[in-house]
């Protein structure tokens, strides 16, 4: 099979020997790989996989069911699936954990389906698991253009909150809006004064960031009594203080999760919590796949460079020739 590795920190299309499904797992023909900046981590050497985990970049992919290994259930062979791996995704063949794959509905284009399944199982683990939103709260999403935020907004609107979130200019903020968010800021201004005037000083209750250490300040000042903020990005850093004082006035907490590392049976939860919950609002048009656009799996290098670069509104797609 071909498969995008690393070489001198060049992204090369190459060919490597195709992986077999071990107990449990199923191969796939890979249709489409989202694009992560969990990828571009990896690369730069700080991302490792998890220990047996694929070297190879990509942490979501769409495509058919090729070969299914000893003892799954529940899926044939040319079966239309998605899934979230804990590596191996640029490639034309990947193996999956058959807990970790959805099955894409024939009505929906396999292509654009590979651009879910990481955002929606992040944005459902920490949401719901951890960040317990409830109908009527307010949640407050930093990166609303992103790949996870752009399925966030989308997702606390459809589970009846108050959606905020943050953008990196107001042509990117207005398109948040069109996706659901009832406040959309431009992350350039002032983001405490705007959550404040938003919630008539209130604060909110569920903050999900992906800034990090240069933010925790003002997410913390942000809460409302009892708020959860839930930390799943360090683009501004990872190191920091808190005002402890703060946070037991408020009753609030602090959650930092990943998804990547959790073992097997915690994934297929999330999946299959997913795929009982949330499966059904992509069906119905509730919540859809935000794609910026699709690259052939060769120019990898070029997909890197347009996520980092800023510019890109929700997924960048890696699409191989077996879709």
């Amino acid at each position: 099979m071909r498969a995008i590795t690393v070489s001198d920190d060049r992204l090369v299309l190459t060919e490597v020997p195709d992986p077999s499904p071990g107990p449990g797992e199923v191969l796939l023909d890979v249709a489409a790989a989202g694009v992560n900046r969990a990828d571009l981590l990896q690369r730069a050497g700080h991302y490792p996989p998890p220990p047996g985990a694929s070297d190879v970049i990509g942490l979501e992919v769409s495509g058919t069911v090729r070969e299914l290994g000893e003892g799954v259930t529940g899926w044939r062979v040319g079966d239309r699936v998605c899934a979230v791996l804990a590596g191996g995704g640029y490639a034309t063949r990947a193996v999956v954990p058959a807990g970790q794959l959805l099955p894409v509905p024939q009505d929906w284009e396999l292509v654009d389906a590979a651009a879910l399944p990481e955002a929606v199982c992040t944005a459902w683990s920490n949401l719901v698991d951890v960040g317990r939103l409830a109908p009527g709260e307010t949640l407050l999403v930093h990166g609303g253009s992103g790949g996870v935020g752009s399925v966030a907004v989308q997702l606390g609107r459809a589970l009846g909150a108050r959606v905020l979130t943050t953008a990196g200019s107001p042509a990117r903020a207005a398109r948040c809006e069109d996706l659901g968010a009832d406040v959309a800021v431009d992350h350039h201004d002032d983001v405490p004064a705007a959550v404040t005037a938003a919630t008539g000083g209130r604060g909110v209750d569920v903050i999900l960031d992906v800034l990090g250490a240069g933010a925790l300040a003002d997410n913390v000042a942000m809460l409302a009594t009892g708020g959860r903020l839930i930390v799943i990005g360090t683009q501004r850093g990872s190191r920091a203080e808190v005002n402890l004082l703060t946070l037991m006035q408020k009753r609030a907490s602090v959650h930092g999760t990943t998804l990547r590392s959790r073992p097997l049976e915690d994934k297929a939860r999330i999946v299959a919590a997913v795929r009982e919950r949330v499966w059904p609002m992509v069906a119905d048009g509730r919540l859809r796949a935000v794609v910026h656009e699709r690259l052939p799996l060769a120019e990898a290098e070029r997909a890197h460079a347009l996520l980092d670069s800023g510019e890109v509104f929700g997924k960048l797609l890696l699409i191989t020739d077996t879709a």
